[in-house]
């Protein structure tokens, strides 16, 4: 014992009951053995989805024409290749759609009558947008734009298509940004302008924090639908994932390389899907113990 130790510290130091101990090790062993029954019904569950499928009457031809192991090792680089304009569109396309939805969203939410022009055509480009089919869109802007021969006007499908994809996704998240602002409380603004901020100020660093935060997992949401539907933009005619698993299949009338293509999709996806899973659970903790939300 040092000088400087208090001997009743030493004297009280905590030392867990035989019961305590007892129920740990209950607990421990009631784990594993949830583990043990949860990896064996798994199993058995697999083996017997598996007897079920390859012994289906239609197997053996299903398998040849969507499971092909020859295509899917020609078609994997190639769709991974395409992939990449995917990922660029999701990148760009996600920053421009937060931007414009933001300022839509905050047009719909300005008060005055001097803003009520503003808010009637905010208002419309959402309503229109979320109303109009997204592959109609796609088709209205990627090949109905170049029909127009209007000079300085670019017919680049990939270009047409981000702006088609921003103008339709922009719309959903300013209605998810306006939730978000409608869901903070008057109060919240009411006590920002008693501090002596100005109306922009208290939208700018009291509502719209607020209203960010509480609106993160429809958000992602939102985001993980963005990067499926980039693969539309393959309609123009972008070498994208989907359209480089399409040239195969045109040329050889075998579907392995979409099945390709749609677990690269898939496995793009699914961590995004678990990250947007694991932030609402983190705000759902967060709220249930009292948190700001």
């Amino acid at each position: 014992m040092t000088l400087t130790e208090d001997p009743k510290d030493t004297r009280d130091a905590y030392v867990p009951s035989e019961r305590r101990l007892e129920r740990e090790r209950f607990k421990r062993a009631r784990a594993r053995r949830a583990t043990a029954i949860a990896a064996v019904s798994t199993l058995v569950t697999g083996v017997a989805l598996y007897l079920v499928v390859v012994s289906a009457p239609g197997w053996p031809r299903t398998k040849e024409t969507f499971f092909d192991g020859q295509y899917a090792r020609e078609a994997l680089p190639k769709v991974l290749e395409g992939l990449w304009l995917n990922v660029r569109l999701l990148l760009v396309c996600g920053a421009a759609v937060l931007v414009l939805g933001m300022l839509i969203a905050i047009a719909r939410t300005l008060r005055g009558p001097v803003f009520f022009p503003l808010r009637v055509l905010a208002a419309a480009y959402t309503d229109f947008f979320r109303g109009l089919p997204l592959i109609i869109n796609l088709m209205i802007v990627v090949l109905g734009v170049p029909a127009l021969r209007l000079q300085g006007v670019t017919v680049d499908p990939v270009l047409l298509g981000g702006t088609a994809l921003t103008l339709t996704y922009s719309a959903y998240v300013a209605e998810v940004f306006r939730a978000g602002i409608e869901s903070v409380h008057p109060s919240q603004r009411a006590a920002a302008r008693s501090l002596g901020l100005t109306n922009r100020q208290a939208l700018r660093y009291v509502v719209l924090p607020q209203a960010v935060r509480r609106q993160v997992p429809p958000l992602l949401n939102d985001l993980v639908s963005l990067q499926k539907d980039t693969g539309l933009v393959s309609i123009g005619g972008a070498v994208d994932a989907v359209r480089a698993a399409d040239i195969i299949v045109g040329r050889s009338l075998n579907y392995t390389p979409y099945i390709v293509a749609g677990l690269v999709f898939v496995a793009l996806t699914i961590p995004m899907t678990r990250f947007t899973d694991w932030v609402t659970a983190r705000l759902d903790r967060r709220r249930t113990q009292g948190g700001t939300a």
